[in-house]
């Protein structure tokens, strides 16, 4: 694999789209891969930090995995120090679309926008989108909570398809595993038994690793 490593910022405008638990995901994954993580919450819930800090009571110290929080004026700044001391910065953004979101936006060498087997999901993309393409950037949309053989899920992803961006091939699906392992301060590749969300978060992190190998 190329060498990657940048900024990533997770956003959706709805609530409920598994952002915090995609960029948990992501995180994990690519501690597998050997990379130096910094996490970066921003959204005042504070879900992502309560994460890792589950996660650090229960697993100790990971030297590899840093966790910071910045409200929205701040964002560039701590994204710029954590660069300088982790390969990949995964930002965790508020559910919305406004002036507040574009610093994480503008820190970010890609943005990935989960969009779940609903048509609200889908619709609440369109902000996400169109405040990206005003700050050039490039875009990666993951199908999330994706039921297979599903004709509502087949009409998502078939409509998405058309929203213009780029589209992950890798997507995660509808599984207890990866919501039971965030309680855990988990993620669902490193739960005993969970093999298929295992096997769909290495892919999707792999795809990911990817795309900020390739830069511009």
């Amino acid at each position: 694999m190329e060498p990657f490593g940048g900024v990533i910022t997770v956003a959706q405008q709805k609530g409920g789209s598994g952002k915090t638990t995609l960029a948990a995901t992501l995180a994990v994954g690519f501690r597998r891969l050997g990379a130096h993580v910094a996490l970066l919450d921003t959204d005042p819930q504070g879900s992502l930090g309560r994460w890792f800090m589950t996660r650090r009571d229960r697993l100790g110290v990971d030297t590899g995995m840093e966790m910071s929080t910045a409200s929205a004026w701040g964002v560039g700044y701590e994204t710029d120090k954590l660069r300088r001391m982790a390969d990949v910065v995964i930002v965790d953004t508020p559910p919305k679309v406004d002036s507040d979101l574009r610093p994480a936006l503008r820190a970010a060498d890609l943005v990935i926008v989960p969009v779940a087997a609903s048509h609200l999901d889908l619709w609440a993309t369109e902000g996400v989108l169109d405040l990206c393409a005003r700050e050039k950037r490039r875009v990666a949309i993951v199908l999330n909570r994706v039921k297979n053989r599903t004709r509502l899920s087949a009409e998502i992803a078939a409509a998405t398809a058309e929203l213009h961006a780029g589209i992950a091939t890798a997507q995660l699906g509808y599984r207890v595993a990866f919501a039971e392992a965030m309680g855990l301060g988990l993620s669902a590749q490193e739960l005993s038994g969970a093999t298929a969300a295992a096997r769909e978060a290495a892919a999707l992190t792999a795809e990911i690793a990817g795309a900020l190998a390739q830069k511009g």
